[in-house]
C-alpha cells in the first residue's frame, strides 16, 4: 500500500522505522547499516524528512539522532497510516476486540523497534479467552495482512514477570 504512494524504498522504510514506534531513536550510520543502503541514500531521504517537519533531530555527541516529530499536524494520521500498512490496526480491530478479557496488547520482536518484518510477534494480557475462536481470527488476520501473527498469552499478575528489562517492546493497545 505505502509502495504505491511513496515510490522511495528508503523513504518507506524511515517511516516505517520512526512511526511504528514513535519514541526510537536513530542516527545515520546505524540506519545504513541496518537497511543495508548507502549512507548519502539514507541522509538524502532523512534531510527530507527532517525539512518537512516529520522527524526533529538533536546532537548526542558527535552524532546526529533523529526521531519522529509527535507535534507534526500530520503525525496522527502517518503514523496510523503506517499501523494500517502492517496490519498492526487489522490485528487488533479483527481479533483483539472480539476474544475475551483482555486488559493489554505488547508487541515486541522486529516491529516493537520499527523494522517492518513478515512476523508480528505479540503477547497478549488476559484471561477467559475462547482459544478456538482466537486462533480462527488470528488465521483470517494473518490471510488478511499477508503475515504471520505469533500470539503468547499471558495472565495479568505474570505480566511484570514475564519481561526482560533490556527486552524492546511497544504498548499498541490497552483496555
Amino acid at each position: 500500500m505505502l509502495d504505491s504512494l511513496i515510490t522511495s524504498k528508503t523513504r518507506i522504510k524511515l517511516l516505517l522505522k520512526f512511526f511504528l514506534n514513535s519514541s526510537m531513536k536513530a542516527y545515520l550510520r546505524g540506519l545504513a547499516d541496518e537497511f543495508g543502503e548507502s549512507t548519502n541514500a539514507i541522509r538524502l531521504e532523512l534531510n527530507h524528512l527532517e525539512e518537512a517537519g516529520l522527524l526533529c533531530a538533536e546532537s548526542e555527541g558527535n552524532k546526529k539522532v533523529y526521531q519522529a516529530n509527535p507535534r507534526h499536524p500530520l503525525f496522527g494520521d502517518i503514523r496510523s497510516l503506517v499501523l494500517k500498512h502492517s496490519g498492526i490496526t487489522q490485528v487488533i480491530e479483527g481479533v483483539v476486540e472480539r476474544v475475551g478479557d483482555i486488559s493489554r496488547v505488547w508487541i515486541r520482536g522486529d516491529f516493537a523497534v520499527g523494522i517492518d518484518s513478515n512476523l508480528i510477534d505479540l503477547v497478549i494480557v488476559g484471561e477467559n479467552i475462547d482459544m478456538d475462536y482466537f486462533n480462527s481470527l488470528v488465521k483470517k488476520a494473518e490471510d488478511l495482512i499477508k503475515r504471520k501473527i505469533h500470539c503468547t498469552i499471558i495472565f495479568p499478575e505474570k505480566e511484570t514477570d514475564y519481561f526482560t528489562p533490556e527486552e524492546k517492546r511497544l504498548l499498541i493497545w490497552k483496555k
